[in-house]
């Protein structure tokens, strides 16, 4: 059975070329404010007819013209029987109120930000009103107040239940958040939350990179990941037989690289380097470098220790065990704003000295290659002030991979040095390797002399 067809009023309503004219004036009338005229436009010829016909007007509308809405019920009444606020509900859908609708979410904005600044964790803290107020001035996640408050809600659970007993930070996470072990992995909104408030609360400013925002976890009692924060090694032939120093040995001589875990480092066993040989341990910031090396030299690969970018907790422990035990450290990295930070920070936390990272090594390698994306942010190069000058002056970055051959040149010489597969597994003197034994709790060496069996 099929509906019964609209009247002739029904008709003249609905005709296409008045399409216009009622989005306009459902559009007005969904503002919720007092309507008087409706503006419609531009109209074409055809659509400037039905109007006419519509009103009842003895000319033609002008192309943007101005309906009263009193005419336009009247005209409405009298074809189909119906109001104007009917004919556009049935055409368009229901009608809006936006000026309630913008009450309400401003209502519920205000009470948002109440909450925020009444909560207990916030009173209790008064160095978090300033990051409440930054949470304000950013605004609505996704224009919600319901998922900002959720994330605030997590955000306050998370500043709660700090310091954390020394745990991993997913462990952590998993514990105070529902069973969500990644709700606090890097670069979340979350993440990027609780560190604002953390920065708060010890006056600093929120952290940047990688290793500030480590640094900042740690602060509060948030430990590294012991088996996923690794720190990747090729080379390395330390003394002892200990995990460790069997692990990376048997890599070394297999001519492959290792990846070294936090766990391993934390717990090394038996491990020492020459204290007599003062072996050169060189640092890349690529794996791509360090890939090339093994490469290489397979077997007679000289002592490498990539930071794979911002050095993470395995890096720097790994790097303080070799100095400690009497190994020269020297760093290479990009030369662009993070490689320049980069090195600094790894210069400044370990004994390591920059190798071809000087203003005239940028010069040369920039003068092969002229063309290359710009550095980013610039900061101080503390160990020549003339690198930032040079690199701002050229405005090019110089990735690490260009230099490459340079680098592995310095390596090759390290390799022939001696004639044998270098490392830090250099004999002593009478038929005994005289080593440094490290114990990363204590952060002692010691000397151990050990009989050497050939």
């Amino acid at each position: 059975m099929t509906s019964p067809s609209p009247g002739r009023g029904q008709e003249g309503v609905h005709r296409p070329e008045l399409a216009p004219l009622w989005r306009a004036v459902h559009d007005r009338l969904s503002s919720g404010r007092p309507v008087s005229r409706v503006r419609v436009g531009p109209l074409d010829e055809a659509q400037r007819e039905a109007l006419a016909d519509l009103l009842g007007m003895e000319r033609l509308p002008a192309v943007r013209p101005f309906v009263p809405l009193a005419r336009l019920e009247e005209a409405v009444g009298e074809l189909s029987g119906r109001t104007v606020r009917e004919t556009v509900h049935a055409l368009l859908g229901p009608l809006d109120d936006r000026a309630e609708t913008r009450r309400r979410r401003e209502a519920e904005r205000a009470e948002l930000w109440a909450w925020l600044d009444d909560h207990p964790t916030v009173r209790a803290q008064p160095a978090l009103a300033a990051w409440a107020a930054s949470c304000r001035a950013a605004g609505l996640v996704d224009g919600s107040p319901t998922r900002t408050r959720s994330l605030l809600t997590d955000a306050l659970t998370v500043l709660d239940a700090l310091p954390a007993p020394a745990e991993p930070l997913p462990a952590f996470a998993a514990r105070v958040l529902r069973g969500d072990s990644h709700a606090l992995d890097d670069g979340t909104r979350l993440s990027s939350l609780v560190l604002r408030a953390l920065a708060a609360l010890h006056d600093g400013d929120p952290p940047r990179s990688a290793a500030e925002r480590r640094a900042q976890w740690a602060r509060v009692g948030i430990a590294d990941d012991e088996l996923s924060t690794t720190v990747l090694v090729a080379g390395l032939r330390p003394l002892g037989g200990g995990a460790l120093a069997r692990l990376v040995r048997l890599c070394a001589d297999a001519g492959q690289a290792a990846s070294v875990t936090l766990a391993q480092l934390r717990a090394p066993g038996e491990f020492a380097t020459d204290a007599r040989a003062k072996p050169v341990v060189s640092i890349v910031e690529n794996p791509s470098v360090l890939a090339l090396a093994v490469r290489r030299f397979g077997p007679r690969c000289p002592p490498l220790v990539c930071t794979s970018g911002w050095p993470n907790s395995a890096v720097l422990l790994l790097l303080r065990l070799l100095a400690e035990g009497g190994a020269a450290l020297r760093y290479h990295g990009d030369f662009d704003g993070e490689g320049i930070r980069i090195a600094a920070h790894v210069l400044a936390r370990t004994s390591a000295r920059p190798w071809r990272m000087a203003a005239a090594d940028y010069r040369a390698a920039v003068a092969r290659a002229p063309h290359g994306p710009p550095p980013g942010r610039l900061t101080e190069a503390p160990w020549d002030p003339e690198l930032t000058d040079a690199i701002a002056e050229h405005n090019v970055s110089i990735v690490e991979e260009l230099v490459a051959d340079s680098l592995l040149a310095d390596l090759a010489a390290a390799a022939s040095g001696d004639g044998r597969a270098p490392g830090l597994d250099l004999d002593g003197v009478g038929g005994e390797k005289v080593g440094r034994a490290f114990s990363p709790l204590s952060g002692r060496a010691t000397i151990s002399p050990r009989t050497v069996t050939e």
